[in-house]
């Protein structure tokens, strides 16, 4: 009934009466910026933005006004008028961390809750939960608190030992040091959030634990706290426990009427009145604060521990977890790296660990803010596990994909975005090729739905010529502007297309091959159609992101036809012209920056393009490749985007599944790339590897045609490349193109490839020439 009212008169004339604008005239004219579209915005991220923006007004009303209180580092840093980091709030909605979304993940390889370090240690055991943060009190009353300290005074660093994942992080301030261990640990076959931590001081020193009502986003509300008679633990809201593993001297709380408990650290709490010593505290607002306090004299440790097991069965999956399942197990398949390049080396094996510990379950783009299940990050994670050995962990994942498909044909992340179909059927077809496994039946029974969806949905009928069958305009959660007819999506349509065929062929199901293939030409003359229709102008020679659009940031969705789809040959001037005008344009301290939305340095975006970049065999994807390096965060961990000048995240996720994925692949790229009919060896290895004495290898690594290893041994005085190959079948053509080295055609696999040097190697092309840093976009 609701349906029929006159909603739009309504809500005019209430905003007449109120003086307030009409929102119907605001959100015609907003619109207008967009293509029409089916679906304006998705439910599912206007849901995500209340949230995310609620928290943010949370956070205008209590942090601002308590500066006094020990924040976390990102608001120690964006609050500061000193700092780089710094944002004035004066028309601000909400108050949101921007400058230092930066975050690191522990756990176990079947847990799929996921604990979380920030870049000073506050640690976090609960999926959007409060807080742990340690701090130093010297004899003196001077405070060590991490969060309020110098960059040169904290150190961190993701440890992945034999069987164990943890973040440590180091303080160390006027002759004291803190050092705080995060990890995950099994007891009694449950999941338990441990921190250990190590403390020394000279002197009359005091180690203070204490609880707080925060985490890397903003205010987390904590509403009671109870301690326990012996002062060995904290029961939080009533249901989640904190234990120490000795009894602390003193244990103190507070509310938010009497202020952060870090104030009653010094001198009698009598002066602020209460009673801060109790057992239990209550706050009305939510912003309970206690600390647990351990007086010592040289050196004292404590461990803190926090079951998991209720965050389990309310966020997780119980079934899944297996606590038997062990880290040193899970790496075991993996593809390994040896290079003469130890931060490279620290990165991609920090990348692999990303992955496994993301994929627990299903596979999510990161361990809390993206901390849910979209299509695209989970195909284009799997692609990367799969091509690193994890066939276990994508096969389960795929497994729940029938599930996800409506009946219409439609695999739905969000409503109003039409990548996602060509993506599950393009990994489908990838995860035939590289395992030579065959789909089941109920994943191969998607097949004819998800193809007829593609074909139903192209926009056909009295269309403006620039988009006639193409894709729907739709929402970009890509973030490549407003609503459009993105080639993004139609060159994932395609890609699912072919993919379907070859599924079909490898059945000796002709007729099916044979309409899945021509429905993929069609889509294919309609793309062409549209890129060559738009004014030279706008174009420049290139793809943008849309027919409608001119060559921006958001134009880097259109290389996707490059890599990893690969529809263009290597080197096509299109894709060239695109890339060249991204260099130019939209690079900023030599990574590629995202003007749409993110407004940040993308780390996953510049090493896509330094994939084409490699794949056309010009030497500028090294560039590429160290500056996403540089870009690391001391974990070796990318957030979605990077701030130019903080460095810090400004975007998404502070652990950025999707970044971890493509460096992954960037490294397996220098090694082995695949091409049509054939293997590409060593296209991308560095040049002063070659220096060193160090043995270089990569693999075993999946392909269509097998598990390959690619070892370079004796590299500085006589390298010889040797391939250890399980081919399924007849292998594939092998050439070998190491940069510098004379090329070896149709090179035979069983041998010893002896590399000799080219007589005179052509310079690498300089960045300076085609990088105008901070010219106008």
């Amino acid at each position: 009934m609701f349906r029929f009212l006159p909603w739009k008169s309504i809500v005019k004339r209430a905003a007449r009466a109120y003086g307030v604008a009409d929102p119907a005239l605001w959100l015609a004219r907003i619109r207008s910026f967009a293509q029409p579209s089916e679906v304006a915005e998705p439910i599912e991220l206007l849901r995500a933005g209340i949230l995310f923006h609620a928290r943010g007004i949370v956070n205008t009303k209590a942090i601002q006004h308590n500066l006094d209180w020990i924040w976390p580092y990102w608001v120690q840093r964006q609050f500061d008028p000193r700092d780089v980091s710094f944002i004035p709030r004066a028309f601000s909605f909400s108050h949101v961390n921007l400058t230092h979304r930066n975050w690191t993940a522990v756990g176990l390889p079947e847990l799929s809750i996921y604990p979380i370090v920030d870049p000073r240690g506050l640690f976090t055991p609960l999926q959007d939960g409060w807080s742990i943060d340690c701090w130093l009190i010297a004899p003196d009353g001077a405070l060590l608190a991490p969060s309020r300290m110098p960059d040169a005074a904290v150190r961190q660093e993701l440890v992945v030992g034999d069987n164990d994942l943890a973040v440590t992080t180091l303080s160390r301030l006027h002759g004291m040091t803190l050092k705080q261990t995060a990890h995950v640990v099994v007891e009694q076959d449950q999941a338990v959030a441990e921190l250990c931590v190590t403390a020394t001081a000279a002197g009359g020193a005091k180690l203070v634990a204490a609880l707080r009502p925060y985490n890397p986003e903003g205010v987390q509300f904590v509403d009671a706290i109870d301690a326990s008679a012996p002062r060995t633990e904290w029961l939080v809201n009533g249901k989640t426990e904190v234990m120490f593993d000795r009894a602390a001297e003193q244990m103190l709380v507070s509310d938010y009427s009497h202020g952060d408990v870090s104030s009653l650290l010094h001198g009698s709490t009598d002066r602020i009145g209460g009673k801060h010593d109790a057992p239990h505290i209550a706050c009305s607002v939510g912003m309970a604060t206690a600390a647990a306090i351990y007086p010592f004299d040289g050196e004292t440790t404590l461990r803190i521990r926090i079951p998991l097991q209720n965050e389990l069965a309310s966020l997780g999956n119980v079934e899944k977890f297996n606590p038997r399942v062990t880290w040193n197990e899970v790496r075991r398949p993996v593809a390994k790296l040896q290079i003469p390049n130890g931060q490279m080396q620290r990165l991609y094996d920090g990348a692999v660990q990303t992955l496994l510990l993301l994929s627990a379950d299903e596979v999510v783009p990161g361990p809390y803010t993206y901390r849910r299940f979209w299509f695209r990050d989970a195909c284009i994670m799997m692609n990367s596990l799969l091509a690193m050995g994890m066939a276990d962990r994508c096969r389960r994942t795929l497994e729940k994909f029938p599930a996800r498909q409506l009946r219409n044909g439609y695999f739905r992340s969000q409503e109003g975005e039409w990548d996602s179909n060509g993506q599950v059927l393009w990994f489908f077809d990838r995860y035939e090729q590289l395992t030579g496994e065959q789909l089941s039946d109920e994943l191969l029974a998607t097949l004819p739905r998800a193809v007829e969806w593609i074909d139903k949905k192209r926009v056909m009928d009295d269309a403006d010529p620039l988009h006639a069958g193409l894709l729907p305009a739709g929402f970009s959660a890509e973030h490549l502007g407003p609503n459009d007819h993105y080639y993004w999506d139609d060159f994932w349509a395609e890609a699912g297309l072919r993919s379907a065929a070859a599924i079909y062929a490898r059945r000796r199901q002709t007729r099916e091959a044979a309409d899945a293939r021509a429905k993929a030409d069609d889509l294919r003359r309609a793309i062409d159609r549209s890129v060559q229709r738009i004014p030279a102008w706008r174009s420049l020679s290139g793809i943008p992101a849309s027919p409608h659009r001119r060559i921006d940031a958001g134009a880097v969705g259109s290389l996707v036809a490059d890599y990893p789809l690969q529809l263009y040959a290597a080197g096509a001037p299109p894709i060239m012209a695109t890339v060249d005008a991204l260099l130019r344009r939209c690079f900023l301290h030599g990574g590629f920056f995202q003007d749409m939305i993110h407004s940040g340095v993308n780390a996953y975006l510049t090493l896509d393009i330094a994939q084409t970049l490699l794949r056309a065999g010009d030497a500028r994807y090294r560039d590429l490749i160290e500056a996403v390096a540089k870009l690391a965060s001391p974990t070796g961990q990318w957030p979605e985007a990077i701030h130019p000048q903080t460095g810090g995240g400004c975007m998404g996720d502070g652990q950025h599944g999707w970044a971890a994925a493509e460096w992954a692949m960037m490294v397996r790229s220098l090694f082995v790339r695949e091409e049509a009919d054939r293997l590409i060896i060593g296209s991308g290895l560095f040049a002063e590897w070659f220096d060193s004495d160090e043995e270089m290898s990569f693999g075993p690594t999946l392909t269509p045609w097998g598990a390959v290893t690619v070892r370079v041994a004796h590299p500085r005085v006589e390298p010889v490349v040797h391939l250890v190959a399980a081919w399924r079948g007849a292998p594939p053509r092998i050439d070998v193109a190491v940069p510098g080295f004379a090329r070896i055609d149709q090179a035979d696999a069983s041998l010893p490839l002896p590399l000799v040097a080219n007589e005179s190697p052509a310079a690498p092309s300089s960045p300076h020439q085609h990088f105008a840093e901070g010219s106008p976009r």
